[in-house]
């Protein structure tokens, strides 16, 4: 399993992006309860949002997010960055992978 980063970055105006807000909070809330997703929050200035997710590769990632309400609505696009967790704060897990 690999860590990835998504970068969503809006696209369309805010009005456009919150009239399908509601659709993606449920979006997330079924990658959250198959494990998918691990945190998520927008960004500040309010002009898009982040996500970690784990998954075995990026084009699974790539797929989940083409069913995204914002990608579907094209009022956002994706950034999808896999990396690698090395070192972690005390009482944060490190993947098994980690040196």
């Amino acid at each position: 399993m690999h860590y990835f980063l998504i970068l969503v970055n809006y696209i369309r105006p805010l009005s456009e992006v919150d009239s399908h807000l509601q659709a993606h909070r449920d979006f997330l809330k079924t990658h959250y309860d198959a494990g998918h997703f691990l945190m998520s929050g927008a960004r500040h200035p309010r002009d898009g949002g982040v996500i970690l997710a784990q998954a075995p590769d990026v084009d699974t990632v790539a797929q989940w997010m083409k069913h995204d309400p914002f990608s579907v609505a094209s009022v956002a696009e994706y950034q999808i960055i896999q990396w690698q967790a090395s070192m972690s704060a005390a009482g944060w897990p490190l993947p098994e992978q980690a040196v």
